[in-house]
């Protein structure tokens, strides 16, 4: 290129050289400026690139904190709530078995989840709640925890309704009473109505239930439900419960 351009300045060359040598400059300078362009545009997404990646860095750092922040109100905002369910769960406990136990929860917060765990102490022990006094320490857990789940459901939606059946059979007669006794204060607390069937001689549970039914067997129709105790007035009237033959252990 620099020998044709010598020759067409010495006169030896054609006025087509400098043309040809024109055009191909022009050319050049369209190579030169489309290059640029995209020189401009990568070096923008690249810019781009780098913001994102910075974001994503900083995001990336802020996570942790942000986890743990969110595990501190999870436990901040359920915290109280199982305080108040150790309470009210470790005075059942005490009310109906009459020891001095402690019902406590280990809490957990997992992939943004809280785990919730039951135990029992005593004297600085724990115990096992599946295996506690035969099984009468998990009904009466199981028994609080559905009363205080379905306290919390909206009621436009659910109805308040609890069904126990044969919850007291790991407890001793005696303990019956005061089991009895609790649940029928807390269900008109919270407003729930219960269901509660038993195996259990039916003076044990009586005077606590607004109304008492009972099954009597038939040979033709199958078993018979009879009203055996009404409160609707708010005093309990039994009328013929002993005639109805339900007082001895087995009745319902």
């Amino acid at each position: 290129m620099p020998d044709s351009f010598a020759q067409g300045a010495g006169g030896d060359g054609s006025g087509a050289d400098l043309a040809a040598l024109a055009e191909e400059r022009r050319g050049l300078t369209r190579r030169l400026d489309r290059l640029s362009g995209q020189a401009a545009a990568k070096a923008e997404a690249y810019i781009e690139s780098r913001g994102q990646l910075l974001a994503a860095e900083a995001f990336l750092d802020l996570a942790p904190r942000a986890a743990a922040r969110l595990e501190d109100l999870t436990r901040e905002l359920f915290g109280e709530v199982l305080d108040a369910i150790e309470t009210d769960l470790t005075h059942a406990v005490r009310e109906i078995l009459g020891q001095n136990r402690t019902v406590v929860t280990r809490r957990e917060v997992k992939s943004g989840k809280l785990f919730i765990e039951f135990e029992m102490e005593q004297d600085g022990k724990t115990e096992d709640i599946y295996v506690g006094q035969g099984g009468s320490v998990c009904n009466i857990l199981s028994v609080g925890l559905r009363l205080i789940a379905l306290s919390q459901l909206d009621p436009d939606r659910h109805r308040p309704f609890l069904v126990l059946d044969e919850q007291d059979c790991w407890l001793r007669p005696d303990l019956v009473p005061g089991f009895v006794r609790l649940i029928s204060a807390i269900a008109d607390r919270l407003g729930i109505q219960v269901l509660y069937i038993s195996h259990h001689p039916v003076d044990l549970f009586a005077l606590e239930a607004r109304r008492v039914f009972g099954l009597r067997p038939g040979r033709e129709h199958g078993p018979g439900l009879v009203v055996l105790a009404d409160r609707a007035d708010g005093a309990l009237d039994l009328p013929g419960l002993d005639a109805a033959g339900l007082t001895a252990p087995g009745g319902e």
